[in-house]
């Protein structure tokens, strides 16, 4: 056999390998398939702890093309503002996908708030620590004109609260080690105010109680499996 022949021999032989590998560590089984099914408007209350709904403010409300990302992306969307005795009001998002495949990701507010015209003036990590453990934490500043939004928000991919990024990528891949494909829940609390360290501890606030106000199965769904305290 001559050379040029057993390189294509070798080749050949590598590629049609490579193929079956991939095809072996494609996941097909999606984890949301196997979980009871649930819906987000019933099971975040509409009052509690002194917050109820506001229904004089909206969301940020996104444009058409977003729309129908969001209708591609998500199976279940929320959007809520709150308002308590105080005037204080926070608006809550809470996007659901159950397919969290590498073309199907969760779409982070970092991106949405920009391709809606706003700048990005901070964006930090943080943890916050909700009392029913602590979970990851991107904290963002967006503003357009005069309209300036602290917003808080975390991502659980699967079982797991995680960072944005390589850690979720990394899950992602884990689950798709043993064949399957995760879900994902993204949850986003924001407030229009000027001041974003007063903005952030009511947002905090805000997220401790109404994570009380659900049933522990809710709470795991929202929160992923936080790690507890201490």
């Amino acid at each position: 056999m001559n050379r040029k022949l057993l390189a294509s021999v070798v080749l050949g032989v590598a590629m049609a390998g490579t193929s079956a590998l991939t095809g072996a560590l494609t996941p097909t089984q999606k984890v949301a398939d196997a979980r009871a099914n649930f819906n987000l408007d019933a099971m975040v209350p509409k009052s509690f702890a002194g917050w109820t709904v506001d229904t004089s403010v909206v969301p940020l409300t996104p444009d058409p093309t977003q729309k129908e990302l969001i209708a591609a992306l998500y199976d279940q969307t929320l959007s809520r503002t709150y308002v308590n005795a105080q005037g204080q009001r926070v608006m809550l998002s809470i996007a659901y996908g159950g397919d969290q495949s590498k073309q199907l990701q969760l779409h982070l507010p970092e991106v949405c708030y920009v391709a809606q015209g706003f700048d990005m003036l901070k964006d930090r990590r943080d943890e916050l620590d909700t009392g029913f453990g602590k979970v990851p934490v991107k904290r963002l500043v967006a503003r357009q004109n005069s309209r300036n939004e602290p917003i808080t928000y975390w991502i659980t991919i699967g079982d797991k609260a995680v960072k944005s990024g390589l850690d979720q990528k990394m899950q992602r891949f884990i689950y798709g080690l043993s064949g399957h494909i995760p879900d994902g829940m993204l949850v986003r609390v924001s407030t229009i105010e000027a001041d974003e360290a007063g903005a952030y501890k009511v947002q905090d606030r805000f997220v401790e109680q109404m994570l009380a106000a659900l049933d522990p199965q809710a709470r795991t769904r929202l929160m992923g499996a936080a790690p507890k305290n201490g």
